[in-house]
């Protein structure tokens, strides 16, 4: 009987994660042709022959903005009478972090909508910022495919970047699984966890994010997690879809944002 019980539960939880994880995906940014040509499509057999793409051999991250260090962004939700404060980490995910924090102090998220969340059937996330919420009259449940466009009029997306533990630098480009790194990520999915989403293709993401409501294990080297919420999770416990970013700024380590 219990070893029936412990089937049932395990059966459970992976049915749950992977309707979770199917959720994300259709979240993610709309993807384009040059990017998902570049997917890489085999991993290697494991972590000794490895061929990862680095911060200085991927041309694509050269003119992306990067965050050296880390930075403190304040977002208010409207509505809520307590902002949520966000440690940005640039020191093991540069690219990621960059993008975020240059988003911000653009003024892209402010008025943007939480188009997704998903708290059963168990805490998963809560995820905002498709541009194509500045629209008021565009329907909120219909959000999940926009990207940044920047001033060229071209979306600007980023690689997927994941730091593993005990690495120098992120591996870019390929999930963890397929750049064959056994070793979990620096940056997790702990409850409170930002990270971007994307979509099947790794270099998908653009301006989404998702702050994870519990941990997530099964999310750890396929999604890019950049930050974590240092003050105000009980106030992401009650964003409910629809509601919208009323402001977000960075208040310390502005400095650090380098663009090329």
């Amino acid at each position: 009987m219990r070893v029936k019980l412990e089937m049932q539960i395990n059966f459970r939880y992976w049915f749950v994660s992977f309707i979770a994880i199917g959720a994300l995906l259709i979240g993610g940014c709309t993807t384009p042709q040059a990017t998902s040509s570049q997917a890489p499509a085999t991993s290697a057999a494991n972590e000794a022959t490895a061929v990862v793409t680095t911060q200085a051999s991927n041309p694509q991250i050269a003119n992306l903005p990067r965050l050296e260090g880390k930075a403190t962004v304040v977002m208010t939700v409207k509505g809520k009478k307590t902002p949520i404060t966000i440690e940005v980490d640039g020191t093991d995910a540069p690219i990621t972090a960059g993008n975020f924090v240059d988003l911000v102090q653009q003024g892209v998220y402010n008025g943007l909508a939480f188009h997704r969340v998903i708290r059963e059937p168990q805490p998963f996330v809560v995820q905002g910022g498709d541009p194509l919420g500045k629209d008021p009259n565009y329907p909120v449940g219909e959000l999940g495919i926009g990207s940044f466009v920047d001033a060229t009029g071209q979306p600007r997306y980023i690689p997927l970047e994941i730091k593993p533990q005990g690495a120098e630098s992120p591996v870019y480009s390929k999930t963890l699984k397929m750049a064959g790194v056994s070793a979990p990520p620096v940056l997790q999915h702990k409850r409170g966890a930002l990270a971007m989403a994307r979509s099947q293709f790794p270099d998908s993401a653009s301006a989404q994010f998702y702050f994870a409501l519990a941990d997530l294990p099964f999310l750890d080297g396929d999604y890019a997690v950049f930050g974590n919420v240092t003050q105000g999770m009980d106030v992401i416990d009650t964003i409910q879809q629809g509601d919208r970013i009323e402001s977000a700024k960075v208040t310390s380590g502005a400095e650090n944002l380098k663009k090329s």
